[in-house]
């Protein structure tokens, strides 16, 4: 089929749903639902469209934006330097410590924010240096291979632009107690990211086989983190063995994702994929298509294949219409991105989950 092209992107929703706190969790249909609060993640993730839009706009209401999001980054670190997750319409955290996705996906959005960082102020420079510093005692201790795959690309990105590494002040002077943990320790970073990278890398082994070549037990959601952190670790230590097992897995997941009618289809939130049975349906959601098409722009480049530039282009037409219900997900009056697609139609919300993935992907393919 052909995927009619959006002759606009429209970068304001983003900004129609984010208040002088951060960028809401829900909306009913397209006002935010301030009953649902906000989170980190949602922040975080922001954050990397925000600065995506400002470095292609250089718009001073979008940098507006990039202060919101870090600024809410900023309250959602304890003391301890873990980052809270929910908060609530009154600005009360409601616990002590957020998932460890949480902590990963926040690394994920610092990392990014210094990586790209060349049109930003030196001031909210230094304060994701700050925030990183804080955070990275707790990073090795992450269980969960999601959080450590966000972690390790976030990380990943502040070893590939030295320059992120090193807090700036604009005259000489003899740094502060705070000012000096904004510089961020490159040779405990690599550390992280090889002891890290190693486990996924060990995890995958112990659990493939019998033509499951997969980390885990099931395919859920965020999957393709775990191949993209991969790669990024091997574009950092030239560790042979994390490119094969990022290519491996990789392709796995995309013989699971794209049909044969040559459409992506993510694995379905209800119900998802385990080991011997069946994708489920429903239901398809936007991150998915977003971070599929993150791998498969990396993969292109450091795999030097083009095949996966395809895979990268069938995931941004999902959005567009060249999914299984044959429906672009992007309302044409205000640029939103609906919520997903279940059984009986487009999911009619337009959270910011939602526009953040599809923002991220439209400005990523497209550079505008």
């Amino acid at each position: 089929m052909e995927v009619q092209t959006i002759l606009q992107f429209k970068s304001g929703y983003m900004r129609r749903i984010t208040d002088d706190t951060g960028i809401f969790q829900h909306t009913k249909f397209g006002v935010p639902d301030r009953s649902k609060g906000y989170t980190t993640d949602d922040n975080a993730r922001a954050l990397i469209a925000a600065v995506l839009l400002y470095n292609s706009k250089r718009k001073a209401a979008v940098l507006d934006l990039i202060h919101t999001y870090v600024s809410f980054i900023h309250h959602a670190q304890n003391a301890a330097g873990n980052f809270r997750n929910f908060m609530d319409y009154s600005r009360s955290f409601v616990e002590e410590s957020g998932s460890e996705d949480c902590q990963g996906r926040t690394l994920w959005a610092l990392g990014f924010t210094l990586a790209h960082s060349a049109s930003l102020p030196d001031n909210l420079l230094n304060t994701c240096r700050y925030l990183i510093n804080q955070a990275l005692p707790h990073i090795e201790a992450l269980g969960s291979p999601r959080a450590s795959a966000y972690a390790i690309i976030g990380l990943s990105c502040l070893i590939e632009t030295p320059k992120a590494l090193t807090y700036s002040f604009p005259y000489p002077h003899t740094p502060t107690t705070e000012e000096e943990a904004a510089f961020l320790p490159r040779a405990f970073i690599l550390e992280l990211i090889e002891n890290m990278a190693a486990r996924l890398h060990d995890q995958y082994n112990r659990n493939k086989g019998n033509g499951w070549n997969w980390f885990e037990d099931s395919l859920t959601y965020g999957n393709a983190m775990l191949p993209w952190a991969l790669l990024k670790a091997f574009r950092i230590s030239n560790n042979n063995n994390l490119k094969e097992t990022a290519k491996e897995s990789l392709d796995f997941l995309a013989s699971r994702t794209f049909s044969k009618e040559g459409y992506y289809k993510p694995i379905g939130s209800h119900g998802w994929l385990l080991r011997g049975g069946e994708s489920a349906p429903y239901d398809e959601q936007p991150i998915e298509a977003c971070e599929m098409l993150l791998a498969c722009k990396e993969a292109a480049i450091i795999l030097q294949d083009p095949a996966y530039l395809k895979q990268a282009a069938l995931c941004y037409d999902w959005y567009l219409g060249h999914n299984s219900l044959n429906t672009s997900l992007i309302d044409p009056q205000t640029g939103a991105c609906y919520d997903g697609i279940h059984r009986t139609g487009l999911n009619l919300n337009q959270g910011s989950e939602s526009i953040i993935s599809f923002s991220i992907a439209h400005l990523v393919m497209h550079h505008e």
